[in-house]
């Protein structure tokens, strides 16, 4: 299978939805919580891991 951009990106937000709303839903922390600290802080994580995971892939395409 062949990640493109629009591809890869679909993949991370659906990441992201099924992390905060399985929390959101188990009760363990409000949802105000969940959505001021826990989704951004997941959004940002998540743009950098990807970030640094494609650099590592282009590093690796050159080698």
């Amino acid at each position: 299978m062949e990640f493109d951009l629009p591809r890869a990106g679909g993949i991370l937000v659906a990441i992201i939805v099924i992390g905060v709303g399985g929390l959101a839903a188990s009760g363990v922390m409000t949802v105000q919580t969940v959505l001021m600290m826990v989704l951004p802080s997941m959004a940002i994580f998540a743009a950098l891991a990807f970030w640094l995971g494609m650099k590592h892939g282009e590093y690796r395409s050159l080698q």
